[in-house]
């Protein structure tokens, strides 16, 4: 069920970047990150309350690690839309989102140092191929033909 919910995940996040980069035209990004956000937090406590989430719920419930690292991954999430929204506001849908997906790098690599997940030569080579893709995705043919000339200048 978790690849189901994975995929629904990816393709709402798709429809995130398209409505954001089509509604950004004219709205301050920071702005539409807020109002965002409270269109979110409403929909959701709607979803948890219609689910009976809060029946049973009580802020003591959760001890003062949980919060603390609820409260960091809420400011983490903020500012992960901040800065989405500013590089949609400026840089082609496509190119911002293949560099946003490199979170997935950086996550196989946190997730092994803080969380000691393991870190195979499979996961190591999709994480390569992913920033390869992300530097095909996003870079013009001038700037790729550049980093290719510079990388190959590294080598030699």
């Amino acid at each position: 069920m978790w690849l189901s919910y994975a995929l629904l995940s990816a393709l709402t996040a798709a429809l995130v970047a398209i409505f954001a980069k089509a509604g950004l035209r004219e709205v301050d990004p920071t702005l539409a990150t807020a109002l965002r956000s409270v269109i979110m937090a409403v929909f959701l406590v709607a979803v948890a309350a219609v689910m009976g989430k809060f029946s049973h719920f009580s802020t003591g419930d959760l001890n003062g690690r949980e919060w603390g690292l609820l409260v960091l991954a809420g400011v983490a999430g903020a500012l992960s839309w901040l800065f989405y929204f500013f590089a949609l506001r400026d840089g082609n849908a496509s190119a911002v989102v293949a560099i946003d997906r490199l979170s997935i790098v950086f996550v196989v690599g946190l997730a092994a140092v803080f969380l000691a997940e393991a870190l195979t030569w499979r996961t190591v080579a999709g994480a390569l191929l992913m920033v390869v893709g992300a530097v095909l995705i996003s870079l013009k043919e001038d700037d790729l033909a550049r980093l290719w000339s510079d990388m190959l200048r590294l080598v030699k």
